[in-house]
């Protein structure tokens, strides 16, 4: 245990990871949203600061949970990718989601995603984990529609049947 650990507590431990609202979101963006680059990060309708993105960034890198590379594309900028210890919280995001749109005020547009998820279950994480370990261990897109493109065109759905109204 590092002495910076006030216990050996999974929870506690998890917490100390996990436990700012910011880092939560920086991942969810990664995940629902398909964000690797800082600039991606910081249109999060959170409104991030960007101080505190580079904050966290730094703090996810170093716990394990993303890595950093050179973009190819920019030398001065970076793609962040999940590691396999991110991608492994597919279903404790998916029973966050669950959790608040059975017990908090949410709207449809923004749920629909948890929604989707709490419905397809352990089949439906599994192939959403399965098209994440391609797309940012392996280098490559999955083929074919994913997950992530199902719950963004459910959400689009709703979004143009709520501007229609």
């Amino acid at each position: 245990m590092r002495e910076s650990q006030k216990s050996g507590c999974p929870i506690n431990l998890t917490l100390e990871v996990l436990g700012d609202r910011w880092s939560l979101l920086i991942l969810r963006d990664m995940i629902f949203g398909g964000a690797r680059r800082f600039r991606e990060l910081l249109r999060s309708e959170e409104r991030i600061a960007s101080n505190i993105l580079a904050d966290r960034l730094r703090m996810l890198v170093e716990a394990g949970l993303l890595t950093r590379r050179g973009d190819p594309g920019h030398k001065q900028k970076t793609v962040y990718s999940l590691t396999e210890q991110a991608i492994d919280l597919v279903p404790v995001f998916a029973q966050i989601g669950a959790w608040g749109s059975r017990w908090l005020p949410v709207t449809e547009a923004l749920s629909i995603r948890a929604r989707l998820m709490e419905a397809g279950g352990p089949a439906l994480w599994a192939r959403f984990m399965a098209e994440l370990r391609q797309e940012h261990l392996a280098g490559g897109l999955a083929p074919g529609p994913g997950v992530r493109a199902e719950l963004e065109a459910a959400y689009q759905d709703i979004v143009a049947g709520t501007a229609k109204e």
